[in-house]
């Protein structure tokens, strides 16, 4: 969702990316290198945290508590700098509905929009009316097209365009942290495999098979936050507590393992379930033309021990954590420790926003 009737010589403007979490925001701007392996150069940095109350199911109902800790950010916290109002930002993916869908070709753009609205309008559950839709066509075929359609509750969007009026920004690109993701992964050095990509936040793990685009997306409530409060009410420990226990140990060998792994298994099987169905249903509309080549973790949850090794043995797949820094020329700037870049996936993918995939 880009701005529209703007004029051509923004679309070589730099844009920085925001990604407004469930407790934290995070900026990057970058500027795009050509050639070389690392795709883009470092401008700024920064993140922050506000207080929960601002959110109410994923709309910004207190907007001057965030435009409050985000002005702060620019002010005092930022590594590097912002140099530009113009952002993209994210709107969490399991706040979204997504659907894959097939629909014959040949359609006209207005003919294809209103058949993706009717097929949403069949298991969407609230009205059409108060979303904002949008499609992607991800194989075209003589026979069938497919695609992938998203919707977003209009309440939402507008708290996020609200707060980015109220602190003096130009939105331009609003998309869900999954889009974000897959334009993170498409720099990868092995983005040709077909891959499983999952982006554990805090409240979720948003999962997404991609092959040049996403086909195929999910969300299951297994987020950081989540693994945190499940070892805490199963070990009887304080939030806190838990916290250094899911970092420290994880599900790795140690003489908590059996304990953190019985406290954490209802939720990973539950994470399990939903990719193996997503794997499924990948099979059979694509067979063996992409088949699943390895599974990729994403933010800031992917960091827990044990937990890509859990992961290998349940899916039978190669299972890697992304740096989402591996792409970028930092010299000169402080970085954030191992653990911490993880984080940054979501707004890193924003800030590789190309201008003129907007401007078109």
């Amino acid at each position: 969702m880009g701005s529209t009737n703007t004029p051509n010589l923004l679309r070589d403007k730099p844009i920085f990316g925001l990604d407004v979490g469930h407790t934290s925001l995070k900026v990057m701007q970058v500027e795009q290198l050509s050639g070389g392996p690392l795709t883009s150069r470092l401008i700024g940095y920064g993140t922050t945290v506000f207080d929960t109350s601002a959110l109410d199911n994923g709309v910004i109902v207190k907007p001057e508590v965030i435009a409050d800790a985000l002005l702060n950010l620019f002010r005092h916290h930022l590594i590097g700098d912002i140099t530009t109002r113009r952002v993209a930002i994210t709107i969490p993916s399991y706040r979204s509905f997504s659907r894959s869908m097939q629909l014959p070709p040949k359609l006209s753009e207005s003919d294809l929009r209103d058949a993706v609205r009717l097929e949403a309008e069949q298991y969407i559950p609230v009205p059409l009316d108060s979303l904002y839709l949008d499609y992607l066509i991800t194989r075209e075929d003589k026979e069938m097209n497919d695609l992938l359609a998203v919707a977003v509750p209009k309440e939402i969007v507008d708290s996020y365009l609200m707060l980015a009026r109220m602190v003096g920004l130009e939105v331009m690109l609003v998309e869900t942290t999954m889009a974000a993701d897959s334009r993170l992964f498409s720099h990868d050095r092995y983005n040709n495999y077909t891959s499983v990509i999952i982006d554990f936040g805090s409240l979720s793990a948003d999962i997404s098979i991609f092959n040049k685009n996403t086909l195929v997306t999910g969300t299951v409530p297994a987020g950081g936050l989540v693994f945190t409060n499940c070892i805490k009410d199963s070990l009887n420990v304080t939030t806190a507590e838990a916290g250094v226990i899911k970092t420290k140990y994880g599900l790795s060998l140690s003489k908590k393992q059996r304990e953190i792994t019985n406290a954490l298994k209802p939720t990973l099987q539950k994470l399990i379930k939903e990719i193996q169905r997503m794997i499924r249903y990948h099979e059979e509309h694509y067979g063996s033309e992409k088949p699943i080549e390895q599974v990729v973790m994403l933010g800031g949850g992917s960091n827990m021990p044990g937990l890509s090794e859990y992961l290998t043995d349940a899916l039978r797949l190669p299972v890697r954590v992304h740096d989402p820094w591996q792409y970028l020329d930092y010299k000169g700037f402080q970085a954030p420790n191992k653990a911490d870049r993880l984080m940054y996936a979501t707004v890193a993918g924003l800030s590789l926003v190309n201008p003129k995939e907007i401007f078109v």
